[in-house]
Parts: C-alpha cells; structure tokens; sequence
C-alpha cells in the first residue's frame, strides 16, 4: 500500500482521486452498443452476450421451472442466512415509510405530498467473478416494498450460461419474477430501449464495472432515469491509536477482494497504527481465495497519516467515502463533524461485510465521490414524491392579488388572467348575492 504522511492540503485533490476511469473513452464503447440494441433488440443482445461473456443464448429470460426449483441448488444453511438477511432489511426499510404530509398554508389553501411508487424499475445484479445475490435483497426487498407493478432482473449469465442457483433463489424469495441472462453494457441498454423480451423501465438500479456505470450514465439521455453512479466498491477506515490492527486490516482486505479496481483507505492519527496494519494486511492477504485479485487492489490504495483529528475529518469529508468505517476513541467527534459518507460503520465490532449482507442497511452505495452529493439506496429511491393541492374559493381571495402582482411583474399575463378571472366570478356572485 502506498503510504502518505501528513500532506499538505493542496496535495489532498491527488490523493482522493480514484483508480483511473476515463469516461469519454467507455462512452465511446458503450454508444455503438446501445445504439445497436436500439435498432436490432434481442438479436443485438444475444450478440453481445456471445461476446463478452461467450454464452450463446436461446432465450434471454429464465425459465419460469428454473427459477421456482432455484432452491434445490443452495444449500439450506445459506438459504437460511439468505432469509435472515431477508428479514433485517425487509425491518430496516418497511421503517422507512412516510406518512402523507398535509398543511393548511393559508385559510382555504391546503397542500399536501404524497409518495407513490415508480412503475417499472430494472434491478442490475453484477456476475463475473463474484455473483452478488446480496444485491438481489439491496434492490428487491425495496422496490416490492414501495410497491413497483413491474421489477425486472438483469445478470450476466454464469460458463455453463445459466444464472447462479443462489440469485435466482433470492430473486424468488423477494418476489421478483422476471429475471433475465443479461449482463454489462447490453443490459442497461436492453432496459434502456426494451426489446422483443426485456421491457423498458423508467429507473435502473445496481452497481457495477467501470463499463456498467459509464452504460448506467449514458441510459440519462434516453430519458431512464438511475440510482446513482454506482462504480467500483471503495472503502475508507479512520483508526487511532485504540483502534485493533488485525481488524483494520480485514475489514481493508474484505473491499479489495471486490475487483481489481477497487480502492481502499486508511486515516490514522497514529504512525504505530499503519505500521502494524500493513503488517497485518500482508500477512492475512496470503490466506485469501482471492488474492491475485486484493494484491491488484491494494497497489490503488493508501494509509494515510494526519496530525490531528481536525484534519482527519476535514480528509474524509474531501474523499466522501462509499463505506466508511470508524475505529477512534473520540467517536463522538468524528460522527458529529461527518458531512460526506454513503454507510457508516462504528467500533471494533462494526465490519462493513455486516452492511453488505445481513445488518439490515443497504449496500447500493455511491462511490467515486459521490456520497458529496447522492445517497445510498433506499426505500425512498423507488418513489416520487407528488404535491397536491386544493384551494377553495376563500383561499383564492387570500392569496389570488399576490399571484396576479407576481405574474405581472414577469411579465405573464396569461398566468395573472388565470386567475383574475376566477377572482371576477367571485366577486360578481358575491355583489349578486
């Protein structure tokens, strides 16, 4: 791991970049594609599957035998921490609800809010190298919740072109019934447009590679709207001086076996602590399945030394970390000064895995920095919100003068003439009765 020690402010734009991603040169190849799937559908589809995955496929939706005998395929201690996992987030996010608003703003003025659900929604599960059928629960569990009429499911089909057992029995188990062998650039594409077999839906939702976010931002212009950019996973740890070196390390360890592009961090305010954890990273990181992979991981990724806690928070609130876990003794100051995390993770006893499966939290998380400005999945984001209002014929002569000086001073008659004609009727019936 690269290690920095106590760099000047200025230097700290650099240090907060991630591993290069450079989103002209994806667009350039993700735009051929999408418009190919535009013009051709499932033909397209089947053709970029053969491509990049080298499945040849007959039919892109799964067989509807196959997703209900999906359970024979897991084994009954996952299908049993599956359901676990099930039902802390299904907790989580059913608490999530909100109750109509409504406020009477002025006598005969009344306004209201009320959140309904969005219609078609595309859930993208990443395959490759580690099938996530966690991320079925992040998105599924949510969008049944708030009450999506149609849910669909898109993940790269596996060698023998069949869809991991594991995530067609979670899918099942959320209530999702149209899944798809679908992955990469072609499925946010085929979600994007619709073709022949996969319907078009108005919001795609999912993490993924570098490509998979460059095809999720590049759908915007099509009018499908997406969660966040949701690219490769990152990790930032702040420990002190009381913070366990072994459980640092693990917990840097458990995001860089994610991809070879992923990125991890660790602020401390104590020198002894990064030596000891990069002690502890090397040493564990010779154990791990995955290592080839977390080796590519940790050549991105830096320990980083700051004087002071001040200027620890003022680094983390600049990277705006994905995960975010704190191991300090004054915990109170750190979340207290927080402005920019996707999920927070708090003690020795808080790894980041527990939000990642079985916590309750989601893990669709915006990365890249963008925790400054989105947030993580939740209930929320599979609902607008939609105002109402009703006003009676007291409430417009309480506020009808100020819309007509309004319009006015803008210059938009038409505005002003809506309602002063309505204001004429009230007052000829009122000088009549």
């Amino acid at each position: 791991m690269i290690k920095v020690f106590n760099p000047d402010r200025s230097d700290w734009p650099e240090i907060c970049q991630r591993p290069a991603m450079d989103s002209a040169e994806m667009e350039k190849i993700c735009f051929p594609i999408f418009r190919e799937i535009e013009d051709m559908g499932d033909v397209a589809v089947k053709k970029y599957t053969q491509k990049f995955d080298g499945i040849e496929l007959a039919e892109l939706e799964v067989e509807a035998d196959e997703l209900k005998n999906a359970s024979l395929g897991v084994s009954s201690d996952l299908k049993s921490a599956i359901k676990k996992a099930y039902e802390n987030i299904c907790a989580f996010h059913k608490a999530q609800r909100t109750e109509k608003l409504e406020l009477e703003t002025t006598d005969g003025v009344r306004c209201w809010q009320e959140k309904r659900p969005i219609d078609k929604v595309g859930l993208y599960i990443p395959g490759g190298t580690a099938p996530l059928f966690s991320t079925v629960l992040m998105l599924a569990i949510p969008a049944v919740i708030a009450g999506c009429r149609e849910i669909i499911l898109c993940t790269p089909p596996g060698e023998n072109g069949k869809v991991p057992a594991s995530i067609l029995y979670t899918a099942q188990l959320c209530g999702v019934t149209k899944v798809f062998k679908v992955g990469g650039v072609q499925a946010i594409a085929a979600m994007t447009f619709g073709t022949e077999s996969i319907p078009k839906v108005y919001k795609i939702f999912g993490p993924g590679n570098q490509y998979v976010t460059a095809a999720k931002q590049l759908s915007t212009r099509y009018n499908t709207a997406i969660d966040m950019p949701a690219g490769p996973s990152e990790l930032l740890v702040m420990a002190d001086s009381t913070a366990i070196p072994s459980f640092v390390a693990s917990d840097l360890l458990s995001q860089a076996e994610h991809g070879t592009d992923s990125q991890v961090i660790m602020v401390s305010t104590s020198e002894d602590i990064i030596e000891q954890v990069e002690i502890q990273v090397m040493e564990q990181l010779k154990d791990l399945p995955r290592k080839a992979i977390a080796e590519q991981s940790i050549a991105n990724s830096k320990l980083i030394y700051l004087s002071d806690n001040e200027k620890a928070v003022d680094f983390i609130n600049q990277y705006g970390p994905e995960h975010y876990i704190l191991c300090s003794s004054e915990e109170d100051y750190f979340l207290k000064e927080l402005r920019n995390a996707g999920s927070v993770f708090i003690g020795p006893y808080t790894p980041e895995s527990a939000g990642d499966y079985a916590s309750g939290t989601n893990h669709t998380l915006p990365t890249q920095g963008y925790a400054k400005q989105y947030s993580g999945v939740n209930l929320d984001s599979f609902l607008k919100s939609i105002t109402f209002q009703k006003i009676s014929e007291n409430g417009l002569k309480n506020i009808g003068a100020s819309i007509e000086i309004m319009a006015e001073a803008e210059g938009l008659m038409g505005h002003k003439n809506a309602v002063s004609i309505r204001m004429d009727q009230i007052r000829d019936k009122n000088s009549r009765s």
